[in-house]
């Protein structure tokens, strides 16, 4: 049975959420600030986290930076914050999905039951691949020159559209939509922050595959050239 933190601190949201995952078979564990959660989950981690984002103490966006750090566990943001600038927030911290209150407590767990069977889902026979480089699936990784990176749910997807036309150019368009369906009018530092984290990622290995930016367009993978 998969374990799930929530964060909030309203009851009534919190037993709401507690309610529909107990009902798909989830073991759900409940606490009033963002900073409890971040205390039981160094001591033992959990399958996916939920995160209110205005709390007392340390708000959602600081806590989901900190397991962040330790952890690619599936992270989703709830909070009454809707403009465009709390979304680029909220996913320039590595988040998987933002849901805005009032939520639909129904499309709230089809969500996580989702990500949840597809990080328990058996790695993809047909892996794709770019020179060096490898996605797996489950957990979400690559690998490259026998070196493993761990990736966050939308790191993979954000791989796996790249990997799907290597040498050809991904629109940040296509990747907002795609990947964090958002529209393409959100301002695209969400797509920026993200590639800056799996470049760092490739740095880390001296992988001789790099993210490269089509100015003005997008993104592809290209190989490194030699120095």
């Amino acid at each position: 049975m998969h374990t799930i933190y929530v964060a909030d601190d309203e009851k009534s949201i919190r037993d709401l959420i507690k309610m529909v995952l107990q009902e798909e078979d989830m073991i759900v564990k409940t606490f009033e600030t963002g900073d409890q959660l971040l205390l039981a989950f160094m001591e033992k981690q959990a399958d996916l986290v939920i995160l209110d984002v205005m709390m007392p103490g340390s708000d959602g966006f600081s806590i989901a930076r900190k397991i962040r750090q330790v952890s690619q566990v599936p992270l989703f943001l709830l909070t009454a914050l809707d403009s465009d600038q709390d979304y680029i927030d909220g996913f320039s911290t590595g988040i998987d999905d933002y849901l805005t209150k009032p939520f639909s407590p129904v499309k709230l767990a089809l969500k996580v039951k989702a990500i949840l069977t597809r990080q328990s889902s058996a790695a993809t026979l047909n892996k794709l691949s770019f020179e060096s480089l490898s996605l797996l699936s489950a957990p979400p990784q690559l690998m490259i020159d026998g070196h493993t990176i761990g990736l966050t749910n939308t790191e993979y997807k954000v791989m796996k559209l790249l990997l799907t036309e290597p040498n050809y150019s991904v629109s940040r368009e296509q990747l907002l939509d795609e990947v964090w369906e958002l529209d393409s009018d959100v301002e695209t530092r969400v797509t920026d922050d993200t590639m800056k984290r799996l470049r760092k990622k490739l740095r880390q290995v001296d992988s001789h595959v790099i993210i490269e930016t089509v100015w003005g367009y997008g993104f592809k993978l290209s190989k490194k050239e030699s120095s």
